[in-house]
């Protein structure tokens, strides 16, 4: 029987990060220890109100990007002033867990960010209180899944990263352990 892929973040967790995060945290049981619970990748396009195709080539995009099949996201109410109704499709988003989150990261930490345009780290303020981390890309086009050829719109898109932290001190911690390259 083939023994079962583990990701290289994920095996780097269980035998490094787990113990130096007890040390690092004065954390007194293993279950203590912050670990990942999920990668959202979210694509707000509000060019969508007046072309709705724009929705398709996102979705097709951040299918790419994280190997997942997403979601398209409507509008909860209508607002007269950028003429969007509920229930309109303005979004896309995926929500990555176990083998494919930490694929996600190690290609998001290791290939991703280091392409991005004048790239000095990202910031140290995108925790929520709670340990949670969200960081907003300007463009999907630096990713290496996308075809820059083939791009007709340029996207943001926003990735947060759940973990159960309790406080925003562990989520550093377990970010910068897996190599999160924070601006000083």
């Amino acid at each position: 029987m083939a023994e079962k892929y583990i990701p290289r973040l994920q095996k780097l967790y269980k035998d490094e990060i787990v113990s130096s995060l007890l040390k690092e945290l004065n954390l007194s049981n293993v279950m203590q220890v912050p670990k990942l619970d999920k990668i959202v990748v979210n694509m707000g396009i509000g060019e969508a109100v007046s072309n709705p195709k724009l929705i398709d080539t996102a979705i097709a995009e951040l299918a790419q990007i994280t190997g997942q099949q997403p979601i398209a996201r409507a509008a909860r109410k209508s607002e007269a002033g950028f003429k969007l109704r509920e229930g309109q499709k303005i979004g896309a988003k995926v929500t990555l867990r176990k083998e494919k989150m930490y694929e996600f990261l190690d290609r998001l930490i290791s290939i991703t960010l280091p392409r991005v345009r004048d790239f000095e780290g990202v910031s140290p303020k995108g925790f929520d209180g709670r340990g949670n981390y969200t960081l907003g890309l300007r463009e999907q086009i630096v990713f290496p899944e996308i075809e820059i050829d083939k791009v007709d719109k340029i996207f943001g898109l926003g990735i947060t990263i759940v973990s159960t932290a309790q406080n925003d001190e562990q989520g550093r911690a377990l970010l910068k352990a897996f190599g999160m390259p924070f601006a000083k």
